[in-house]
């Protein structure tokens, strides 16, 4: 839809035009639509797409589990690009379904005990409040929320204060949440439950859900002290739909947690009422995969770094930034992100207008974003006063003509 020619990038972008038009030539839906939700599924790069079909088409062939076995030591270097992405070992990654479902394999790893408690912040991920509300009912744990600073986030005293306080089964962060640009300060939270777990040795586990994350920025385990990081590889990494990512660390395999429902993939029968889990992260994993679909994540996650985390995150920003300052300056519009830091998902609600007549208003422009709603983050869109929002995430590959295109024709929606 762009071409080279009319490509306009920010001042000080990260990424030359020429680069930026390599990145379209490697991605066909750039000449389709202007793709500004990438916090829903990323465009997929070719490559991705072509390793998929490739596989696919030996499948039908040869047949499924000979086509694995024929290409074993590629679906094995998804573990080890998957280790590189998060410094780690390929022996703490398992492959899974999506975000969603690495999630639910870590939380239903967790020994809860009635009255455990769940402290968790209040821009958590809608399913996963779900989950923790199922588990109260269920189980007859308690969730207690960390108080959000000002500027937005997790307020740090707090979440210090309530960790010590209640000594927590478990500690559960969303990163980026799915309905705002809030990135949480996740290294100093990192600090804290470093500190305090040192001093509470072997009670406490922390999940880091990174579904909005991953792929925008790099994610390094190491520092970010968690026992279990959720990821899908759908949205800014690139890949395919139906898969997902779970980090297991070296501390909860070595207890012995796993998944509750764990199959003949994680487990060994070995004696009639007796069996042995995997030594490894395969223990999260079932026995049935779209092995297609975790080569194209392989793929998929070697352009990520091929290009390189810190230079996509850069750009990310520039073009969030971009677009959130361009819509402030438009009556009617108020832009909803708040937080000490800033990524990719642009939010904003527009007074005395209906967001599927913009959404659809859009869709007749080729402009793809989503719609978010109260019930998808109740907290945050009370404490806010919306009751939904536009959201809007722009990625690497799109341009500032795209940024301009796109609130240009938001103007003329809720102005017609």
């Amino acid at each position: 839809m762009i071409s080279k020619q009319e490509i306009t990038l920010p001042a000080n972008s990260v990424f030359t035009i020429d680069e930026v038009q390599q990145l379209r030539d490697d991605t066909l839906g750039c000449k389709n639509v202007i793709h500004l939700n990438n916090a829903g599924a990323g465009l997929m790069p070719d490559v991705v797409t072509r390793a998929q079909l490739d596989h696919i088409k030996l499948e039908a062939e040869i047949g499924g589990y000979e086509a694995a076995a024929l290409r074993a030591d590629v679906i094995q270097s998804f573990y080890e690009q998957g280790a590189s992405l998060f410094n780690c070992k390929p022996s703490n990654i398992a492959f899974t379904a999506s975000a969603t479902d690495s999630y639910t394999r870590a939380l239903s790893s967790i020994p809860f005990k009635t009255g455990d408690i769940i402290l968790t912040d209040n821009d958590d991920f809608v399913s996963n409040q779900i989950q923790f509300m199922s588990l109260q009912k269920r189980f007859g744990v308690k969730i207690v929320h960390i108080k959000n600073a000002a500027i937005g986030g997790v307020d740090l005293n707090d979440l210090d204060e309530k960790l010590k306080k209640y000594k927590p089964r478990l500690l559960a962060i969303t990163h980026i949440p799915t309905n705002s640009g809030l990135v949480q300060p996740v290294e100093e939270i990192a600090s804290i439950y470093d500190s305090y777990s040192q001093a509470h040795p072997g009670f406490t586990w922390y999940i880091l859900d990174a579904c909005q994350s991953a792929g925008q920025m790099k994610l390094d385990v190491q520092q970010l002290k968690c026992d279990f990081l959720s990821v899908t590889n759908r949205k800014f990494l690139r890949g395919p739909r139906g898969t997902g990512s779970l980090y297991i660390s070296d501390r909860a395999l070595d207890f012995g947690l796993e998944p509750m429902f764990i199959d003949m993939r994680g487990a060994t029968w070995t004696e009639k009422d007796l069996y042995t889990q995997q030594p490894d992260a395969k223990r999260f994993e079932d026995w049935e995969f779209a092995y297609s679909t975790v080569i194209g994540t392989k793929v998929a996650i070697e352009y990520c770094r091929n290009i390189g985390e810190d230079k996509i995150w850069q750009q990310v920003k520039l073009l969030s930034g971009t677009l959130r300052r361009k819509l402030e300056g438009i009556d009617g519009i108020r832009v909803l992100d708040k937080g000490p830091q800033l990524g990719a998902l642009v939010t904003f609600t527009v007074v005395n207008s209906n967001p599927l007549t913009i959404i659809n208003g859009l869709k007749e422009r080729k402009i793809n974003v989503v719609p978010s709603y109260r019930e998808f983050g109740l907290i945050d869109f009370d404490e806010k006063g919306a009751q939904w929002a536009i959201r809007a995430s722009p990625h690497y590959y799109n341009t500032l003509n795209e940024i301009e295109i796109f609130v240009e024709s938001v103007k003329e929606i809720i102005r017609a």
